[in-house]
C-alpha cells in the first residue's frame, strides 16, 4: 500500500478499511501456511442490545474470513453476574478456545469488572483485564487492547513518523485513552505524549493540539476537534463515537480538519474496523501464547 487516497483538503486518507481487509488476509494466509490448525474466538454476548448484536455479527465474519473458528455464547438480559461468570469461566478451561471477548457494555446492574477477572491473561484478546494492562505498563510481551493497537497499525502503514514527535491523546479510559498513549510513548515508538481530557481547560487543550504532529481524539465528544486546534500538517486519528440527532458522529470534525491536517482518518471506515482487525491478530497472538504453532 504504497499509493495512498488522499482527502479533498490533500490529507492522507488512513482508511481502516482497506488496511483491515489487507490484515485479514495477511492473518489467513498465515494460518493457511501452517496447515490451518485450529486457531478459535469465542465471544460472550449478553442481552439484545442493536449495536453489539451487530458488531460481534461482524467480528465472527471477519473471522470467517481469515480462517479463524468462532463461537457466539449468548444469554439473555435476564441473565445474573454468577451465569455470565460461568460461562466465561467454562471458555477459560476449554483448550478448544484460544481467545475470549465479552461484548460490552453487559445490561444495567451486572459488573463488567468481576466478568473480566475470569478471563485468563493468555485468552484475553481485548487486553482488558488488570493482568494485560499490567504487562504493557511493564513494556511485557501479552495482548493489547484492540482499538489502541489499531490505531497504532494504521500509524504505521500510512508512514506517520511517531519517534521524536508530539502526540495529544484526548481522553483517559483504559479501553483506548491510557493504553493508547503507553504505546505511543514506548521504546521503538517514541512519542512524547500528553493526555488530555475532559476536564482540561480549552486554552490548555489549543495550546497542547497546536504543538502535536499527531492528535487522537478518544473522548465521545462530538467534533470537539476542530481546524483551528490542529497543526497543519498533523495526523489526525478519530477514536470517539457520539449519536447524535445527525447520526453517529466522531470527535473529529472531519469537513474542516481534513484541509489542514497531513493526514485523518475517516468516520466511520477508520478505527472501527481496525478495532476488529485487531481482535483477529489478538487471537493469533493467544493461539501463539497457548502453544499452537501458527
Amino acid at each position: 500500500m504504497t499509493d495512498f487516497d488522499r482527502t479533498p483538503g490533500g490529507a492522507i486518507l488512513m482508511d481502516g478499511l482497506r488496511l483491515r481487509d489487507e490484515t485479514v488476509a495477511n492473518i489467513r494466509s498465515t494460518i493457511d501456511a501452517a496447515g490451518n490448525p485450529h486457531v478459535c474466538l469465542a465471544t460472550l454476548l449478553v442481552g439484545d442490545d442493536g449495536p453489539s448484536i451487530r458488531y460481534v455479527r461482524s467480528k465472527h465474519v471477519q473471522a470467517e474470513k481469515a480462517g479463524i473458528a468462532s463461537r457466539n455464547e449468548t444469554l439473555p438480559t435476564t441473565a445474573t453476574q454468577g451465569e455470565i461468570e460461568a460461562v466465561v469461566a467454562t471458555l477459560a478451561a476449554d483448550p478448544d478456545v484460544h481467545g475470549i471477548l465479552v461484548q460490552s457494555p453487559l445490561p444495567p446492574g451486572l459488573d463488567y469488572d468481576l466478568v473480566l477477572r475470569h478471563v485468563p491473561a493468555e485468552k484475553d484478546v481485548d487486553g482488558l483485564t488488570e493482568a494485560s494492562l499490567g504487562r504493557l505498563v511493564r513494556s511485557l510481551p501479552g495482548l493489547v487492547g484492540c482499538t489502541p493497537l489499531g490505531v497504532m497499525r494504521l500509524l504505521q502503514r500510512y508512514g506517520v513518523a511517531t519517534a521524536g514527535k508530539r502526540a495529544v491523546v484526548i481522553g483517559r479510559s483504559t479501553l483506548v485513552g491510557l493504553p493508547l498513549a503507553l504505546l505511543l510513548a514506548q521504546k521503538g515508538t517514541d512519542a512524547t505524549v500528553t493526555i488530555a481530557h475532559s476536564r482540561t481547560p480549552t486554552d490548555e487543550l489549543r495550546d497542547l493540539c497546536g504543538k502535536a504532529d499527531i492528535v487522537v481524539g478518544a473522548a465521545g465528544q462530538a467534533r470537539m476537534i476542530t481546524a483551528d486546534l490542529v497543526k497543519p500538517g498533523a495526523a489526525v486519528i478519530d477514536v470517539g463515537v457520539s449519536r447524535t440527532e445527525a447520526g453517529i458522529v466522531g470527535d473529529v470534525d472531519y469537513d474542516a480538519v481534513q484541509a489542514v491536517a497531513g493526514a485523518i482518518t475517516p468516520m466511520p471506515g477508520g478505527t472501527g474496523p481496525m478495532t476488529i482487525a485487531c481482535l483477529l491478530e489478538n487471537t493469533l497472538t493467544a493461539a501463539r501464547l497457548q502453544g499452537v504453532a501458527v
